[in-house]
């Protein structure tokens, strides 16, 4: 109930369009209910007395009030729309909204089919109820409690015995509300899941067909659909039920006004003009006797769908900032962390007491084996994670202390899963600074090293690049990504893995084009080819989420430790590289 109220708290700040609708299914109620009235005199006048002008003039009235009904059913039908579309467009907003500032640690448990699923299915849910439930619903109570009233005011025995149906359409609503919440529910959660499945196999699309697995992914999809089309089918069934069952009490209540009302009308102690009232109003009652198993269904998915929406709408990010959060200006690029920790999941630290610092002209190389903990490092720096314990610190100011939109645009990121968007070469290289100049997007790209590829293209850089940017190489798409990042000219760089899809002559070249752009920052470089970080002011080498060793490359290799192991078998010759590998298996 609380979820309901919420949505029609939503509702309600358009008060005035709410309003507009409610006078409108009054008018058009009333409108209606005065028809059968119309009719009922009309029969009794004709009766007594044949008369065309008569005739006349009750077909006119009821004309009239048909027109009128049919001008307010209009505008409350458009009003109901206009609401519901607008209601609609505000938590779709409010919950994309919500999605952008949840931190990494919330998408880490989330499936982005289901958050999908609720971003449409579920608000459409939403909409339906606001338009046929919130506001449709005043419609159906008037015409019930108009038409009750009208039968009982006209002859009270028959119009009390025509109403005896009433208590066991009240028990049969709310039993089938509490029914269908749940069954709305898992529907609404096997949807995401379905779109899950779906979303997966078009994004690995290349690594189906690769495997042949096309006939795997279609019997986990058809499990999926099955799963969800048996739970709709079978609050289909408890809403058919319901209807079934209350239009059969209606039938039985009509029985009994002709049965009873029929023997008045031949003992002379009702009109026949009465009776045709109480008929027509009983028809009356039938449309929203037949749409209350519409608007239950429409009451219990809304609840389900909103308690879904809510739950993201609500939730709480592990990263949030402070209420006197301050903008962070970057002057010297000082990096420091201090005793740092991170764990990802309780009991299982990613990184443990990480302590360095880097300044402005300086370039910090961070090396290991994958799940070292590197990338941790430069997700804390950017605060897409918050450290564990310890402290991190960017010109001595604490990064918890400062908004999360001028820490992060002090800081250029080259991520080693680089994202592309369905759009332009020019757009991509332009993403995080819209307005840049086409001057400026060229020399990026130049440092970058993808100009003398874009320039050759027919469409240049207006060339469209499709899906993740599917239609380039992975050299293509690092290098796009350095030129993206180029572009924002941040304070602070890092460079994860970023040459990794490059060969070796293209890597010399960027590192040459880079050269004199990283003198005027602080660059991190995440790396595994100890080639790129042999020129670094300082080389964390990172071991089970501990720095094993720090220096120079000199110093490193005069150590004869971790480092000085990687550089030498890095550097072997791959015929001794394969002899000592198969050396090692024969031990």
């Amino acid at each position: 109930m609380k979820i309901l109220l919420r949505i029609s708290h939503m509702t309600l700040k358009y008060k005035w369009r709410v309003l507009g609708v409610y006078f409108f299914v009054l008018g058009a109620t009333i409108f209606y209910l005065a028809i059968p009235r119309i009719v009922g005199m009309s029969v009794d006048s004709l009766l007594t007395d044949i008369n065309t002008s008569q005739l006349v003039f009750f077909a006119s009235i009821v004309l009239i009030l048909s027109i009128m009904r049919g001008i307010f059913s209009y505008f409350q039908s458009y009003l109901s729309e206009w609401l519901s579309q607008k209601v609609a467009f505000d938590l779709r907003n409010i919950f994309f909204d919500k999605l952008q500032r949840l931190s990494f640690a919330y998408h880490d448990t989330q499936q982005t089919g289901d958050l999908m699923s609720r971003a449409t299915s579920d608000i459409e849910a939403i909409r339906w109820f606001i338009q046929m439930g919130l506001l449709r619903s005043l419609q159906i109570l008037l015409l019930i409690i108009g038409s009750g009233l009208i039968l009982i005011l006209a002859d009270w025995k028959l119009g009390m015995m025509t109403m005896a149906f009433m208590p066991l359409i009240a028990y049969r609503a709310t039993y089938i509300a509490v029914a269908l919440r749940s069954k709305w529910l898992i529907v609404q959660t096997l949807t995401g899941a379905m779109i899950t499945v779906l979303q997966e196999n078009l994004a690995g699309v290349r690594v189906v067909r690769s495997y042949g697995a096309e006939k795997f992914e279609t019997a986990k999809f058809e499990r999926k659909a099955s799963e969800v089309a048996k739970h709709t089918v079978d609050s289909g069934r408890l809403q058919a039920a319901s209807s079934s069952q209350m239009t059969l009490a209606f039938s039985v209540a009509v029985v009994v006004i002709l049965w009873y009302g029929g023997r008045q009308v031949i003992d002379g102690s009702m009109t026949t003009g009465e009776l045709t009232q109480f008929i027509l109003y009983m028809g009356i009652m039938a449309f929203p006797i037949r749409m209350m198993g519409w608007i239950i269904s429409t009451f219990s998915r809304a609840s389900s769908a909103g308690q879904r929406i809510f739950e993201v709408v609500d939730a709480t990010s592990p990263v949030s900032e402070k209420i006197n959060a301050t903008n962070l200006e970057i002057r010297d690029g000082h990096v420091k962390f201090e005793k740092v920790c991170f764990e990802y999941t309780r009991d299982s630290q990613a990184i443990k007491n990480i302590t360095f610092e880097a300044r402005s002209g300086q370039m910090v190389a961070i090396i290991g084996s994958p799940g070292s903990g590197k990338t941790t490092i430069a997700n804390l720096m950017s605060r897409f994670y918050d450290a564990t314990s310890g402290n991190i610190s960017i010109d001595s100011i604490d990064i918890r202390n400062v908004t999360l939109e001028s820490l992060r645009k002090g800081i250029g990121i080259v991520q080693q899963d680089v994202f592309l968007f369905s759009d332009t070469i020019k757009a991509n290289i332009a993403y995080g600074n819209p307005d840049s100049l086409p001057e400026d997007i060229i020399r990026a790209s130049k440092l970058a090293q993808l100009d003398s590829f874009a320039s050759t293209l027919p469409e240049g850089y207006d060339t469209w690049i499709g899906e993740r940017g599917i239609t380039l190489s992975g050299g293509q798409r690092q290098r796009l990504s350095i030129a993206r990042t180029i572009l924002l000219d941040p304070p602070i760089l890092i460079l994860d893995d970023s040459t990794s899809s490059v060969d070796a002559q293209t890597e010399d070249q960027l590192n040459r084009g880079l050269a004199e752009l990283l003198k005027e920052r602080t660059t991190f470089v995440i790396a595994n080819r100890l080639k790129t970080v042999n020129k670094a002011s300082l080389i964390l080498v990172m071991d089970n989420g501990e720095i094993a060793e720090r220096g120079t490359h000199e110093h490193l290799l005069s150590i004869n430790g971790l480092y000085k192991k990687l550089h030498d078998l890095q550097m072997m010759p791959d015929g001794e590289t394969s002899k000592s590998s198969g050396n090692g298996r024969q031990a």
